[in-house]
């Protein structure tokens, strides 16, 4: 019985040992290691989304600036929004309960995905 313990405590002890690896620094040479690097740079690329809104458009700026058009979106948008009374006997100045929002002006947002 104690012989088995005493080789079940080796065998465990021997499994622990074989698993555990050395690390081993194995030189290889880089060759052209800047010209890598440079090239990784530069083909990381930059994207950015843009929006415009209600007749604003400043995207002559960013095409000036070396960026590219991936996808362009538009869609309606709410510019500006007045308040009118909900009844014809509401007055706005002295009950603010009555009073209702809605859509003055609708325009378009422009939605861009830019690349550099």
């Amino acid at each position: 019985m104690k012989r088995i313990k005493q080789f079940s405590q080796i065998l465990l002890i021997a499994i622990f040992l074989s698993s555990c690896k050395t690390s081993i620094n194995k030189e290889y040479p880089i060759i052209n290691s800047e010209e890598n690097i440079n090239e990784n740079k530069n083909s990381k690329k930059k994207t950015m989304e843009i929006k415009f809104s209600c007749g604003d458009d400043g995207i002559s700026e960013y095409l000036d600036d070396g960026w590219i058009i991936l996808k362009e979106d538009s869609q309606e948008k709410i510019c500006t929004w007045k308040s009118v009374p909900a009844t014809k006997e509401c007055d706005m100045e002295k009950d603010k309960g009555c009073k209702i929002t809605q859509p003055d002006k609708i325009g378009k947002e422009k939605i861009y995905l830019l690349e550099k």
